[in-house]
């Protein structure tokens, strides 16, 4: 028993720390911001646009592949169980509904974490590991200035656009098993798909991406910054990052939809 409470406090006192650095994180990314806009201390612009490439041109087919692939087994699956109470024709209803609530943000940030966090989180460990980023700070750069702002503004205007792409697809894809390999009447099809969803849906899914994006950008850059211990501590880091990421998104996908949905139904 004393072994097993000493656990759960080591873990607690981990996951505690661990959030409150996030914080520290996200203060100093504010502040940056802050003193950028009101200092007009420009961002390089090249910077960000670069990291806006790699995450969201560069992920764009992988993201289309998985959405498409998701939809698909989602209109399936629906058919199959909806054909029992002789509703199929609501399949549509239930695949644009579900992606763009749920599966739409939840896939492409689970995407982006596993293909942009990780990277985010390999290039900056290798900075610090060969002192790069102590040299940025010796020669009076600001290393979140530098390295971490331009990534978060390039996630925050990228998640949400390949979420919107995520959607999309993922409904062609339901739409394109529901009206040839199930049977459903193609007008009907987007009758019933258009009259189930409402704007909530769409904004509430977006909002939950822009969260996202900001949790990712931040487990991912403070994993990279906080590697000790050579390559080792570079690829502990990157695995670290991409789980925390994948569990954080999880979690507050689930506390956003018990807000959206239910305390705040209207």
């Amino acid at each position: 028993m004393k072994d097993f409470l000493g656990k759960v406090g080591e873990t607690l006192f981990f996951v505690l720390t661990g959030v409150g650095r996030l914080f520290g994180l996200f203060a100093a990314v504010t502040e940056t911001l802050g003193l950028a806009l009101t200092q007009k201390k420009i961002l390089k612009r090249s910077h960000i646009f670069h990291q806006m490439v790699l995450i969201g041109v560069d992920s764009l087919g992988i993201v289309a592949l998985v959405a498409a692939s998701v939809g698909t087994v989602l209109a399936l699956q629906a058919a199959y169980q909806l054909k029992q109470f002789g509703a199929v024709m609501y399949t549509g209803s239930l695949v644009s509904v579900s992606m763009s609530r749920e599966l739409g943000p939840l896939v492409a940030a689970i995407v982006i974490s596993g293909r942009i966090g990780a990277r985010m989180a390999a290039e900056l460990g290798t900075m610090k590991v060969q002192e790069e980023i102590d040299a940025l700070t010796t020669i009076g750069l600001n290393p979140i200035r530098y390295l971490v702002v331009p990534r978060c503004i390039a996630l925050l205007v990228m998640l949400p656009c390949l979420t919107i792409i995520t959607d999309v697809v993922g409904m062609l894809g339901g739409f394109l098993i529901g009206t040839f390999s199930v049977g459903i009447n193609p007008y009907v099809y987007l009758a019933k798909n258009f009259d189930a969803m409402v704007l909530k849906d769409i904004y509430t899914g977006l909002a939950k991406s822009a969260v996202f994006a900001l949790l990712i950008a931040l487990v991912s850059c403070h994993q990279g910054l906080s590697v000790e211990g050579g390559a080792e501590g570079v690829g502990k880091a990157t695995t670290q990052a991409v789980v925390i990421s994948i569990v954080l998104i999880i979690v507050v996908d689930c506390l956003a939809t018990a807000i959206f949905y239910y305390a705040l139904p209207a």
